[in-house]
Formats: C-alpha cells, structure tokens, sequence
C-alpha cells in the first residue's frame, strides 16, 4: 500500500511526529493477535488522520469500521470537548478488544461502540456529523455516502480510506475485481458530486476526502 521508494517512506514516517504510548501498544498487538493486521492505520497515516482531526475539530464523528479502534482513537485527539465518536463495526469477535483500548485510552465516556449491519445502523442515528470516516467493506462504500450525506453538517467532511486500492484503480475495467470496482465507483461518484468539495491524497493507500459545500 505504500506507494513511495521504502528508504523514502522510512524518512517520511522517521520525521513525522511518534505515536502515543496506547497507539504504540495497540499497533504492536494488531499485528501479534489479529488476522490481516495491514488494514490497521498505523503510524504515519495514524498521524494524518489526528493532525486532520485537529485541523478539522470536529464535535461529533461517526467511524464506518472500527476494527481495533486505532482510527478512532487518532480522531479523538482533535475532537471537541462535548461530542462524541460513534463507531460502527460488524465484526463482534473484536469488540472486547476495542473496548478495551477506549477504556485504556479514558474515553469511554465519549466514544460509544456499535456490533453491527452499518447499512441497517446509520438511518437510525439522530446526530449531525462534522466528520465520517469510511473504512469498511469496500462494496458498500457509496451506499454508505449516500446513507450519511444528511447526516453530516454543512462544511464538515467525509474521509474515505483504501480509495487506490493498492494500485488496482488503474487496471483495466475487465481485470478488476468487485471491490476495486466498488472503489472506482465510489471516486467517481465523489468527483461528480457538485455538493462537495474533494481531494484524492496519495496516503498509504489513498484518502478520499470531500467537504460538503
């Protein structure tokens, strides 16, 4: 997923500010414990996305795909003081895990937790978001745009991860699979929709981020 020389990219992460002590241990357990451990932020993109949360300062945010909480932990850092982070994950095997990084991270309070079908959970919240993060099944990913554009305030953002898809995006249409697909799809859809502002970042594996006007 990293698209830069590796000496390059070891550069970049050596001068990007390090990751907290939590983020650190979670990282490392990620990769000791979880199957398919690459889809973790990790460090560098880990601070990309808490220097946009601060630059953003959003109130409420809602995460599309928790995994093990690593997102949704840098978001935190930058989100207003009287809001709350909704996630939202189908996969219940890892719920204990990220229970325990929210507690561990002393936010628990502000960061409420959801195991399930996030096409059948969204319609039901009432908030209005200033940021969604869509970092989940690949196929869903414009049903997931559409379901949440109302839900987000004017002038807040929707970030959505793994838009490059490792580099698939620029295969031939006949040698891509559904997912990849599914991603050009949704970039398409995104740089055709007059009601946001957006930019493709080059990010590890790419980060589709669109202002609402």
């Amino acid at each position: 997923m990293n698209f830069l020389d590796e000496k390059l990219n070891t550069y970049v992460e050596e001068n990007t500010g390090a990751e907290p002590d939590i983020l650190q241990e979670l990282n490392r357990e990620t990769y000791a414990k979880i199957i398919m451990p690459r889809m973790l932020s990790g460090h560098f993109q880990g601070r990309v996305l808490s220097m946009l949360s601060h630059m953003i300062q959003p109130e409420n945010i809602l995460a599309i795909g928790t995994y093990t909480s690593y997102s949704a932990l840098c978001f935190s850092e930058g989100r207003k003081k009287g809001g709350k982070i909704v996630t939202i994950d189908i996969n219940e095997e890892l719920e204990d895990m990220v229970k325990r990084y929210i507690v561990k991270s002393g936010k628990e309070a502000s960061i409420h937790q959801i195991i399930g079908n996030a096409i059948e959970i969204i319609p039901t919240l009432e908030e209005q978001f200033d940021l969604v993060f869509i970092d989940a099944d690949k196929e869903n990913y414009s049903n997931y745009y559409d379901l949440v554009f109302d839900k987000v305030k004017a002038g807040g953002y929707i970030i959505a991860d793994n838009v490059l898809w490792s580099g698939n995006v620029i295969k031939k249409p006949d040698e891509m699979d559904e997912e990849t697909q599914a991603i050009v799809a949704y970039n398409i859809k995104v740089h055709q929709d007059k009601r946001v502002a957006h930019v493709l970042f080059p990010i590890r594996d790419g980060l589709m981020i669109a202002r609402k006007l």
